[in-house]
């Protein structure tokens, strides 16, 4: 059978679509790109915010009417989602690892779900609670990604710091090769994202790339919100941060607009962007989930107003981010190389999750490799360079 996969959405929904991939053709399935050659389509949605919802929606209704014959699978977080169930073909070989291969690096599920009862948040709904993968198998699985090739390694969950002691869990991926560099997703800032600080000074693999899913800068939104840490935790934490590990990109989520908003409040989460110089910015207009306890909060902010402050949050970390990139230039850095566009034209992100195009030295810049740049250029996406 030839499936093709769509997926929306976050590092967690990638991984999990990648595992499935894997375990298709495991089981004799071909994996096509293009739905017209499909039997089987799949798609992995999202419903973060109604948007992402109303897109995925979108989807798939126009793959129906397109193909009305044609299988269509939603798995997910969307309502009405199931998980995927794909029929054997030929024996699946016993004791074998399922290794995705057709990324340049290995996204790595560590976790599922989440404990945490966020007023905006209809995630829980449809993951659960948090269900952490056994941390054997963590490895076994992160072993097989590096034996077959990979140079780094996305360390993926719907909330990693509810993971069981996961700094670690992060310190074992660290030691399995020190060739092999070890990225995180998303972290909830606290005393496991200080520890994860530390970790990132000592361990020269550990990607210098911290996100924090903030949301917001304002202790009266953050008590709103129900998150489990208050603005002065997160100066606290982002001041050490800043001190330990200088010249790291520290990046972060955050929601514009929620109920009850003030321009102050909107104020001191730019000032938080502004002290911290935070770069790699979500920033997301609130959006009103059915069946979250904030969609029925009194004070409504006009979307138009959510969209303005998203706007002056967005732009404020983008300054950032210019002149975050100028600090590479005329200096080395590591890049994960993602595409190979010829012969010597390559491109991938570095370790602090900048995006590098740079030209390779004859047949070096390989896919999967992991290689030397010199930063000669700056440009709005990114970094250029020569390899070294």
């Amino acid at each position: 059978m030839n499936i093709c996969f769509d997926t929306f959405g976050c590092r967690l929904n990638r991984a999990e679509a990648l595992e499935e991939e894997a375990q298709a053709k495991l089981k004799g399935h071909a994996i096509v790109d293009n739905h017209s050659d499909a039997d089987l389509i799949v798609i992995r949605g999202c419903a973060v915010t109604g948007r992402a919802q109303h897109d995925c929606e979108a989807e798939i209704a126009r793959l129906k009417a397109k193909y009305p014959f044609k299988r269509i699978w939603v798995t997910g977080c969307l309502p009405g989602a199931k998980p995927l169930v794909i029929r054997d073909v030929g024996q699946e070989p016993s004791g074998l690892v399922h290794v995705p291969t057709r990324t340049a690096r290995a996204y790595l599920k560590v976790q599922d779900g989440c404990n945490s009862a966020c007023t905006f948040c209809i995630v829980p709904k449809f993951r659960g609670k948090s269900s952490p993968v056994p941390r054997e198998d963590v490895l076994v699985k992160a072993q097989a990604f590096i034996a077959s090739g990979y140079h780094e390694l996305v360390v993926t969950g719907c909330n990693l710091c509810q993971y069981p002691r996961f700094p670690e869990l992060v310190a074992d991926l660290c030691s399995l090769d020190p060739g092999c560099r070890v990225r995180l997703g998303s972290v909830e800032p606290g005393p496991c994202a200080s520890e994860l600080v530390d970790l990132m000074a000592e361990s020269p693999n550990l990607c210098r790339f911290l996100h924090l899913s903030i949301q917001s800068g304002s202790q009266r939104i953050l008590t709103a919100m129900h998150r489990p840490y208050s603005a002065k935790d997160l100066e606290k934490l982002l001041e050490y941060a800043g001190t330990k590990l200088p010249g790291a990109c520290l990046g972060c989520d955050m929601i514009a607009g929620f109920p009850g908003e003030s321009e102050l409040d909107h104020r001191q989460s730019m000032g938080l962007l502004t002290r911290h110089n935070l770069t790699n910015a979500h920033i997301f207009p609130f959006s009103e989930r059915p069946g979250t306890v904030a969609a029925g909060l009194p004070g409504r902010i006009p979307r138009e107003i959510r969209r303005m402050r998203a706007r002056e949050l967005a732009q404020l970390a983008s300054a950032n981010f210019s002149r975050f990139k100028r600090r590479f230039l005329h200096k080395e850095v590591e890049v994960v190389v993602e595409n190979v566009h010829d012969t010597r034209h390559c491109s991938g992100w570095t370790g602090e999750y900048v995006w590098c195009d740079f030209i390779a030295s004859g047949d070096q810049g390989q896919r999967k490799s992991k290689v030397k740049v010199l930063v000669t250029g700056v440009t709005p996406r990114g970094l250029t360079g020569k390899m070294v």
